[in-house]
C-alpha cells in the first residue's frame, strides 16, 4: 500500500504538472492567475511534506516553462576486470560517475563529458544497459521524475585530478562496495551493471 506521504507527493507532482503545461499553452489571463495559483499549492505541500524551505522547493519544483518532462541524468558503467569504477564525492559518499544531461548534449556525449570531468578519464559510451524511472528505485523520492540512463563505457585514456565534485576514485568488487550515494545509485543497480556486464545476451533493462 502507498504510504500517505507517498499519495501526497504524487498529487503535488500532478498538480505542478498541470499547473506548468495550462501555464504553457493557455492565452487567458485569468487562467494564468490560476495556474500560478496552483503552482504555488503544490510548492507549499512540497515544502510541507518534504521539511525543505519554500524557496528552495520553488527553485527546483516550479522553475521550468514549457511543457513538463521528465529529467535526464546519465550514469557510466566502467569495469576494470571484475570490478566496477565509482568516485568519491565530498560528502564522503560514492557513485557511478554522471550526473543531469546538459541542455546541448546527448545521452552518449554527456556520458563521456561527465565521466572526464568526475573520474578525469576519457571514454567511449558503447552500449545502454539500463533506462530506470528513479522514484521506482533511489530514495528519497524527489519531486520531479527522472530517467536515469546506465551506459558502459570503454576507457580510452587519462587518469583522476581530484576536482570540485570528486575527491577519490577507484574500483570496486561487488562485495566490497563503500557507502553509496541511494539516490544515484542504488547497491541493487550496481548489482544490475555486474550482471549485465557478464551475460553477452543482455537486454536493456526499462521502466
Amino acid at each position: 500500500m502507498q504510504k500517505t506521504s507517498e499519495k501526497w507527493l504524487a498529487w503535488a507532482k500532478e498538480i505542478q504538472s498541470i499547473a506548468q503545461n495550462g501555464l504553457t499553452y493557455t492565452k487567458d489571463v485569468f487562467d494564468k492567475e490560476r495556474f500560478e495559483r496552483l503552482r504555488e499549492i503544490s510548492a507549499e505541500i512540497m515544502s510541507c511534506y518534504s521539511g525543505l524551505p519554500i524557496k528552495t522547493v520553488k527553485n527546483l519544483f516550479c522553475n521550468e516553462v514549457g511543457f513538463q518532462t521528465p529529467k535526464l541524468d546519465t550514469r557510466a558503467v566502467i569495469f576494470e576486470g571484475d570490478k566496477i569504477l565509482l568516485v568519491k564525492e565530498n560528502d564522503g559518499r560514492w557513485s557511478l560517475p554522471g550526473g543531469w544531461v546538459d541542455f546541448d548534449q546527448t545521452i552518449k556525449t554527456n556520458t563521456e563529458k561527465e565521466v572526464k570531468e568526475e573520474a578525469g578519464l576519457d571514454v567511449k559510451a558503447v552500449k545502454i544497459l539500463a533506462v530506470h524511472d528513479r522514484n521506482k528505485h533511489n530514495k528519497p523520492p524527489y519531486a520531479y521524475n527522472v530517467c536515469k540512463f546506465f551506459i558502459l563505457c570503454e576507457v580510452i585514456g587519462g587518469y583522476f585530478k581530484k576536482n570540485t565534485e570528486t575527491i577519490e576514485s577507484g574500483f570496486f568488487s561487488l562485495d566490497e562496495l563503500p557507502g553509496l550515494a541511494e539516490e544515484k545509485n542504488t547497491k541493487e543497480q550496481i548489482e544490475m551493471c555486474f550482471k549485465a556486464c557478464t551475460n553477452p545476451d543482455w537486454i536493456p533493462e526499462f521502466d
